[in-house]
């Protein structure tokens, strides 16, 4: 089997000490495909990169859903205190509360509110947990459609089916394997190809379409996606227009509104790894000059620092984004 290049480089000191390698695609406005790196027609999980399909299930199996809380249902939020009043709020209007949650007991992303959380003698909690909006918009889908709530995880169960129909659908190819997520819920395995076209869908559909519909919330709302602080809103404040979604094990998934889109998987699973590449990959998709580039030069490397100074970079890896497929 061919091994994967070395996308991104730890240098410390000037001396490089860690490689990771990956795979890239990068689609052009057209849908045909304008860099390649490494295998991308290998299935993988997506993993939290499957939510925005996930939301558009949830909106064809009957849920009505729009703005921040269809953001939060399509992200990975940070669990501050805003994500989790979003997630009451849409499990309240199925009739439903936290103890109806199957996502795992967890302590907020953000650092910030995780030290909140512990100062006031809070703890984990369902809530907390970064897919609770997801979970809590399945489990108000089944409200609305008559399905039971208690096996809305089990990949046989009516919205799950739904799920697995989007992602082939989007993806344009079968799921290749059924995977259970960190957070419990039926994973579907398909190639960061698949993944790329799938997001490239999302932001071409006609306005008022669900997926649209999924594609226009993250965009407005990003902080909803993901948080205050996060690399994610950072990303999308950078660059207007821009979706993208992250995903456990070293995953991002981008598309813009002209239908450009690009999908990243380090092989593993660094997820320090994959800001880089994915700013490498936007610029080699185009995104170069602008309002955005200051931006993005600040997410294009990850400080490595050594005693109270910085001393190196995680950084793409020399020539690699210079090609085009």
């Amino acid at each position: 089997m061919d091994v994967n290049p070395v996308l991104v480089e730890v240098e410390r000191s000037g001396f490089v000490e860690s490689r990771h390698r990956g795979a890239a695609i990068g689609l052009a406005a057209d849908g045909g495909v304008a860099f390649r790196a490494g295998e991308t027609g290998a299935p993988i999980f997506p993993r939290s990169a499957n939510k925005p399909m996930q939301a558009v299930a949830i909106l064809r199996g009957g849920l009505e859903l729009g703005g921040e809380l269809l953001a939060l249902a399509a992200g990975s939020h940070s669990g501050e205190d805003f994500h989790v009043e979003g997630v009451e709020k849409i499990l309240a209007g199925a009739g439903l509360g936290a103890g109806d949650l199957r996502c795992p007991e967890s302590w907020p992303i953000d650092p910030a509110a995780q030290q909140e959380v512990a100062r006031t003698g809070g703890g984990q909690s369902r809530l907390r947990m970064n897919c609770s909006g997801k979970h809590a918009a399945m489990l108000a889908t089944c409200v609305t459609a008559g399905w039971p709530t208690d096996s809305y995880l089990d990949p046989g169960h009516p919205l799950q089916r739904i799920v697995r129909e989007v992602v082939e659908e989007l993806a344009g190819e079968p799921a290749t394997a059924v995977g259970v997520d960190g957070c419990g819920a039926p994973l579907f395995a398909v190639s960061i190809a698949g993944v790329a076209r799938a997001f490239r869908a999302l932001v071409l559909a006609e306005p008022g379409t669900h997926e649209r519909r999924v594609a226009d919330a993250m965009r407005t709302h990003p902080q909803w996606t993901s948080g205050t602080r996060r690399e994610e809103r950072q990303l999308m404040d950078a660059v207007p227009g821009l979706l993208v979604k992250c995903g456990a094990e070293g995953v991002d998934a981008f598309a813009f509104a002209d239908g450009r889109a690009g999908v990243v998987k380090i092989d593993d699973g660094a997820m320090r790894a994959r800001t880089p590449v994915t700013v490498a990959l936007l610029r080699a998709l185009g995104v170069h000059d602008g309002t955005d580039r200051v931006a993005l030069d600040e997410l294009a490397t990850v400080e490595v620092r050594g005693g109270d100074g910085v001393v190196g970079a995680i950084r793409p890896a020399p020539g690699v984004f210079d090609r085009t497929a």
